[in-house]
Parts: C-alpha cells; sequence; structure tokens
C-alpha cells in the first residue's frame, strides 16, 4: 500500500479521531505508513458567529474536500454530521467505522439536574436542534449560543452566565473526559440526536480501489445502515444547520431498522415528529419525511432557508 495522506480539521477533537480511526486502520495493517494534514475550514475561521446564521451547507468539509479533488491527500476523516447530505462527484464515503455514544451530554453548574433548573437559566448552545428541543419542553428556560471546542465551552461555563451547556457525548468520550464530568446523558426522548451524530465518516475518491479496499475492513454495515436512513431523511428534508432537525436510527431484531425524524422551529412551539421501522434504510428515511411533509413541516424549512444568506 502506498503512503497515504488523512486531511482533517485543525480541532483538538478532530486530530484526535483522526488518529483514532488511523490507529484502527493499523490494527488491519501494521505497515501502513499514514500522515495527517491539518485543514482550516471556512467552519473553523468563523467564531464570533452562531454557524446558523453564516449560510451554506458543508462549512466544515469543502475546503477539505477540495484538496480530495486536487489529490493533496488521500481520506478526510469527517464527523459525519457535518458532513451535507449530498457528496459530490467524484467523492464518495468510502467506510463508516463504529458510532461512539450518538447522545447529548448535559453538563451543569452543581451538577443541577435539567428539570431542576430554576426559571431563567441560561443553557449554553450552538446548536438550533437542541435549542427548540430544550425551549419546548422547558419554555422558562433561556437559550443563548456559545461557540468554541470543548475545552472552550467548558471554560466559558465556568466562568460566563451560563448555568448549563449541551455539548455532543461523542467529542468528551473521544477526547478522554471522564463521565463524572457529565451531569445526565441525554437520550433520544429527551432530546434526538443530531443526524449522524457520533459516527465518522470517511470521505475518499470513487475511483480510489485500492484505499476502498481496505476501508472496507474497518466498515460498520449496521452504522452504516443507520446513519443512510438518518442522511436520506436529511437529503429529502433539505436540512442544514439552519434549520431544527434531529433523526436517529437504531438496528432492531430481524434486520429491522427504527428511525425516527423530527422537524422544530428554533423557538420550540412547533413539532413535527415520526417513527418508522423498515428494513430499506433508503426507503426508510423517505418514508419518514414524507409523512412529516404532509403533516407541513416542509413550511418551516421552507420559511428558515428563506430568512438565511446563501
Amino acid at each position: 500500500m502506498r503512503k497515504l495522506v488523512v486531511g482533517s480539521r485543525r480541532s483538538k477533537l478532530a486530530l484526535t479521531q483522526s488518529q483514532q480511526f488511523i490507529n484502527k486502520l493499523k490494527e488491519v495493517d501494521p505497515t501502513l505508513e499514514i500522515e495527517i494534514k491539518e485543514i482550516v475550514t471556512k467552519g473553523d475561521q468563523i467564531v464570533d458567529k452562531q454557524l446558523s446564521k453564516v449560510g451554506g451547507k458543508g462549512l466544515f468539509v469543502k475546503e477539505i474536500q477540495n484538496e480530495l479533488f486536487n489529490k493533496d491527500i488521500d481520506m478526510a476523516i469527517h464527523s459525519l454530521k457535518d458532513v451535507p447530505s449530498i457528496i459530490p462527484k467524484g467523492l464518495t464515503l468510502g467506510c463508516i467505522p463504529d458510532r461512539e455514544i450518538p447522545f447529548d451530554a448535559y453538563i451543569s453548574k452543581n451538577h443541577t439536574p435539567l428539570d431542576e433548573l430554576p426559571a431563567g437559566s441560561i443553557i449554553g448552545t450552538s446548536s438550533l436542534r437542541r435549542g427548540a428541543q430544550i425551549l419546548a419542553k422547558y419554555p422558562k428556560l433561556e437559550i443563548k449560543w456559545i461557540r468554541g471546542n470543548i475545552d472552550t465551552r467548558l471554560k466559558k461555563l465556568e466562568t460566563e452566565n451560563y448555568d448549563a451547556i449541551i455539548l455532543a457525548a461523542a467529542g468528551l468520550k473521544r477526547m478522554g473526559w471522564s463521565d463524572d464530568i457529565v451531569t445526565t446523558y441525554l437520550d433520544k426522548d429527551v432530546l434526538l440526536p443530531a443526524i449522524g451524530q457520533g459516527a465518522l465518516g470517511i470521505e475518499c475518491r470513487s475511483d480510489d480501489t485500492e484505499l476502498l479496499e481496505l476501508l472496507a475492513k474497518v466498515h460498520n454495515k449496521e452504522v452504516a445502515e443507520c446513519v443512510t436512513a438518518e442522511r436520506t431523511f436529511l437529503a429529502a428534508m433539505d436540512g442544514s444547520c439552519q434549520v431544527p432537525i434531529g433523526g436517529y436510527a437504531t438496528n432492531q431484531p430481524g434486520g429491522k431498522i427504527e428511525f425516527t425524524g423530527l422537524i422544530m422551529t428554533p423557538d420550540g412551539t412547533e413539532r413535527y415528529e415520526h417513527t418508522e421501522i423498515g428494513k430499506d434504510p433508503i426507503e426508510l428515511g423517505r418514508k419518514v419525511s414524507n409523512v412529516l411533509k404532509e403533516q407541513g413541516a416542509y413550511e418551516i424549512i421552507r420559511k428558515l432557508n428563506e430568512e438565511q444568506p446563501h
């Protein structure tokens, strides 16, 4: 096998999960020579604005995909929730490895439980999906946007005007944070996860058969089926970070998949949610999106997309 160059965002989490995936590849073939190339994306450069207000899809992947097209790197290791549902022609997701915990982690001062926070308490999150679901269940709480890596956000919880923050549990786990720091993990009944949350997507050129053969050895078919249902729903709903959209699929006995899709207004007042069980992940994602569209959910997306810069 030739020497491989992996493209990764420069954040500590991106580099850590890239190294963890490289280690997995080396378990399969210890002779592999792999180096990481750090790439700064547009999403990394914009730290003073809420991502939903920046507009566009692929804020964390476009520059990395360009390096794949230019053959400056051989593969990219993405957090799958950052990857738009449509992959550019000539590129492919060559592998979906094992998924980390897909839920969100709620971290509060003095470990105060979410349902015991007093009215007016401020929760920090940069995700419209998290904010909408929290406001729907706890309308007396306030959402204040927060950006930065895990360390930065934990520091802001201590030093700034936040009573709690919500982070993806997968990032905390991959960075080796102890469970002690987390007040509670919020399961799908409290907070439905983002599409692909906790999963990685390994992107490469579609014609790189040598690399695709290697990636097949660390591919997790069951996880891939689940995220396919989620990403099909995302594509069908034309979802992006400008829309409070969630989706979560799990493997069920008998080769079946259960998938729940969710669309909300940012203030949490309107909620469209539907669950289906089936065997074909693509059909499942489309079916749930069709039901939500019939209920009127697409009107929320249309309005939000019209309001945003392009």
